[in-house]
């Protein structure tokens, strides 16, 4: 900003020194700012979050007259779809990204984004939180900056609880979740005793599933590559997953990603949900939520390990090489990240809004006081591990992913069969032989072991 003013300050001097004609003609130029003006195409995701981000955003245009903003707000799988294909035919459609730690090191590898040095001096990309700025990173070059960092946590009704003598361990196992819904779930006056994603997609029902899988022990892949989803630990997960959303889960639930199963929370409608730590604030906000003053928060569960037991993501925003409009791009993206941004929120909308789980500098004292989620999100984003997702050895990194590219495809089609499991329309043994034949086909196909 600095630097701009002084350049401005210039500017105005010399215009002071222009011819009286010169100047007007002048004047007639400066009159037509529409056709200098930088626009920043920014594709984002419908998630409360980012539509906070997009409101606030006139504060931003307000200081940049220059840059003006176009917004592409799109459903969380659609959003993935359209980037990839943008990105890997190098469309040129966006200027700003909002990706997650999954694509950013696979694109950012590939050179598809442009390397995020030289930050604003105000920016303190150090306060970020180690484990969110690795997983940004390719070869300690930042390649996006995180809007919000999330990790997995157990949503539940103190009220329920308490009237049926039930009491939450701080750190719950899967298990003892299974033996709760049961008690809390009345079907006939609409209350279902879990809720959890159904809907297929690799960043859908394969998060929740992959992190429940670790947590039963199971891995993605041994260390020659080779997918192990007919392992007895995924078969245990699988059943679990299953057997536990048809006796206690709401109807319809193949159809269900966060959006969907927080509405169905907020309504009143759950007893247990397990997802991502980002919603606390929507759970708490006695505007969108009909429970906000009976959410309890614990830990995600466990079950034979705490390893991989709880995701690690972070939305974030990256410019692709293509983009025509990189310096506004950054700006951008360097103010929705930055510490002012999260001050703005906290002053607009209260602290218990702010965008968690990227700054350390966020969980102040004020904050973990005013927010009854913040000190449970704060533990699982310390605890999630990437580097070691599973209780056995891995060859990859990613807890509720594998980063490798060939990942987004084999989680979407191995989604579709576990949501087709939830439907009936075929047993978890078919589904997990299918998820086993359709992986190896494709890490075959991909040239693995590598």
């Amino acid at each position: 900003m600095g630097s701009e003013m002084c350049i401005r300050d210039r500017v105005d001097t010399a215009m002071l020194k222009l011819p009286h004609a010169l100047f007007l003609l002048t004047g007639l130029a400066l009159a037509m700012p529409s056709y200098a003006a930088d626009t920043v195409t920014i594709a984002t995701v419908n998630n409360s979050d980012m539509i906070r981000m997009q409101r606030l955003s006139k504060v931003f245009e307000q200081q940049h007259p220059d840059i003006k903003l176009n917004w592409v707000v799109l459903e969380e799988n659609v959003l993935r779809q359209r980037l990839t294909t943008d990105i890997a035919t190098q469309g040129g459609q966006f200027d700003v990204l909002t990706i997650g730690t999954y694509e950013t090191p696979l694109w950012g590898a590939k050179h598809w984004l442009e390397p995020l040095t030289e930050l604003p001096a105000n920016y303190d990309a150090e306060d970020i939180f180690p484990s969110v700025r690795q997983g940004l990173s390719v070869n300690n070059t930042l390649y996006a900056l995180p809007f919000y960092g999330e990790s997995t946590v157990t949503y539940y009704r103190t009220d329920l609880f308490k009237q049926a003598g039930l009491s939450m361990p701080a750190h719950p196992t899967w298990t003892q979740l299974g033996e709760f819904a049961a008690k809390l779930t009345v079907k006939d006056k609409d209350q279902y005793g879990m809720c959890l994603r159904g809907k297929a997609g690799w960043g859908e029902n394969i998060a929740l599933l992959s992190t429940m899988a670790n947590a039963f022990g199971a891995r993605w892949f041994d260390e020659q590559w080779k997918p192990q989803l007919t392992s007895p630990e995924w078969t245990a997960a699988a059943n679990y997953y299953v057997n536990t959303l048809k006796n206690y889960g709401p109807p319809g639930v193949s159809s269900n990603g966060f959006n969907e199963t927080l509405a169905l929370f907020n309504s009143g409608k759950c007893a247990i949900w397990v997802d991502a730590s980002v919603a606390g604030s929507f759970t708490t906000d006695k505007t969108q939520s009909k429970v906000a003053d009976s959410v309890g928060f614990a830990a995600a569960p466990t079950e034979v390990t705490d390893k991989g037991s709880s995701w690690l993501y972070a939305w974030s925003l990256a410019i692709p090489a293509t983009s025509k409009h990189k310096d506004a791009a950054k700006a951008f993206i360097a103010w929705a990240t930055s510490k002012d941004y999260i001050q703005l929120v906290a002053d607009k909308e209260g602290i218990t809004n702010v965008p968690p789980g990227t700054r350390q500098s966020t969980y102040s004292e004020a904050y973990l006081k005013a927010a009854p989620f913040a000190q449970v999100t704060l533990e699982m984003m310390k605890h999630a591990d990437p580097a070691h997702p599973s209780a056995q050895p891995v060859p990859y990194v990613g807890i509720q992913y594998v980063t490798i590219p060939e990942f987004q495809a084999i989680g979407t089609s191995v989604g579709k069969l576990f949501s087709a499991a939830l439907t009936g329309g075929m047993t978890v043994d078919q589904a997990l032989l299918e998820a086993q034949s359709t992986t190896e086909r494709e890490m075959k196909r991909a040239g693995y072991p590598k």
